[in-house]
């Protein structure tokens, strides 16, 4: 019997169920999806559905990629995406790090409970190689998976099935991009494949640009986050625009968190002051000269701008004002 498995064709002397399939290439059925011809296998039919000639197959798992469920205790300053609550405003990704060693100290020392995970195909060649999920306990951390690379509404829905069959998570984050220069979003696939995923159930928090007409249309039709960019993904330019992020904070009535361009702390407080709900992150933590460190200072540069937007900030002047009262002057 001959299948593909991930792009590679292997021969197996019987034909095999998909369980025993994942047992001769020693997969952990546990931490994986498999789709055969295009059709997605439930975890529940590995046993029965026996594979044929010919059959191909992808196998995917959740790479790159939160917080403990300590973090922030004793904050009543909290915010929900989907009737789930949350006490860090930092989301973070898993991505770019030299490791997960490395990537599990920067998650804990950022203080975050959600983090974005791509689904990408398991090394069928080297079963032993570690998964994130070896490192990040779902139990402890809210997976966020995500559609990373995905230029179509097509290919972001069929990843998002996938992602759904490996843990179960509805909650996801979806991206369409249409430039593979600037990764920004492109909106009309966007809204595609946001309306269909919604009518299957899925809780969609959605990359978009900073269109507060485009940020309204998108919860219209149910999405439960509006994340608009900072700036190009992983360009570190910071908040470029922040007359139309703060236009969007005012109208909508989900959570708004600016996704994509942070580049330091005080891009994050600044994000926060304009009333965002949080900021998600990958690059301007992991592409630090030291993560973890930078880790920390999103965490509390994230603390310090929600404070100040909670605070009020002083008006603005065109004049000075002086601090100390002038009766009594000598």
């Amino acid at each position: 019997m001959r299948v593909t498995i991930n792009g590679e064709e292997r021969c197996f002397d019987v034909s095999l169920t998909v369980k025993q399939l994942l047992g001769q290439i020693g997969i952990d059925s546990r931490k994986v999806a498999v789709e055969r011809n295009l059709e997605i296998v439930p975890r529940s039919q590995y046993e029965e559905v026996s594979l044929g000639d010919g059959d191909r197959l992808e196998i995917v798992h959740f790479i790159g990629g939160g917080a403990s469920d300590e973090a922030g205790a004793g904050h009543e300053d909290t915010f929900e995406v989907a009737g789930r609550r949350f006490t860090s405003r930092l989301l973070v990704g898993t991505g770019k790090y030299k490791d997960f060693e490395e990537t599990k100290a920067a998650i804990e020392a950022s203080g975050a409970e959600i983090v974005t995970v791509a689904v990408r195909r398991v090394n069928i060649t080297d079963s032993n190689q570690p998964m994130l999920i070896d490192y990040l306990d779902p139990k402890k951390y809210t997976y966020l998976p995500n559609t990373a690379g995905c230029y179509t509404a097509e290919e972001a829905m069929r990843t998002l099935r996938l992602a759904r069959e490996v843990g179960g998570w509805d909650l996801v984050k979806l991206e369409v991009l249409g430039d593979r220069q600037t990764l920004y979003p492109h909106m009309p696939e966007t809204l595609e494949a946001a309306e269909i995923l919604i009518k299957e159930g899925f809780k969609v928090m959605v990359y978009c640009t900073d269109d507060l007409i485009m940020a309204k249309r998108l919860e219209d039709i149910g999405c439960v986050a509006i994340m608009p960019l900072a700036a190009p993904i992983g360009s570190g330019l910071g908040l470029q625009n922040s007359i139309n992020i703060r236009l969007i904070v005012e109208r909508a009535s989900v959570p708004v968190l600016v996704d994509a361009g942070v580049g330091t702390a005080s891009d994050a407080a600044i994000v926060m002051e304009l009333g965002c709900e949080g900021v998600l992150m990958n690059s301007a933590i992991a592409e630090a000269r030291e993560p973890v460190k930078m880790a920390i200072a999103m965490r509390k540069a994230v603390e310090s701008g929600r404070l100040a937007y909670l605070a009020g900030r002083m008006p603005k002047k065109r004049y000075a004002d002086p601090s100390s009262p002038l009766a009594g002057l000598i």
